[in-house]
């Protein structure tokens, strides 16, 4: 199985950049200010969805039981937070 590419940030914005013919500083702040609405709405609790490509929403684990693998000692792991995203009818497509 051969290696997977990856794309760091500064080339997913230097492709945006080419593709909108607009400046990387412009893509930049735009990316910036998503992910900031992103953690923001996900910290208040809202779901974003944008139709098609992407949701983002926060989950809510309870709390449970679980093990101490080294010592099988029993031990509580308390209730958290977690995001979950979810790919779109578009997105899961292009995949295919």
């Amino acid at each position: 199985m051969a290696k997977k590419e990856t794309k760091n940030r500064s080339e997913l914005v230097a492709e945006v950049a080419a593709k909108a013919d607009t400046s990387q500083t412009a893509v930049n702040s735009v990316l910036d200010a998503l992910f900031d609405v992103l953690a923001s709405s996900a910290a208040s609790d809202v779901k974003v969805t944008i139709p098609g490509w992407l949701a983002v929403e926060r989950t809510e684990r309870a709390a449970r039981t679980g093990r101490n693998p080294q010592t099988g000692e029993t031990i509580q792991i308390a209730a958290g937070s977690s995001v979950k995203l979810t790919a779109g009818s578009k997105l899961k497509a292009a995949v295919k």
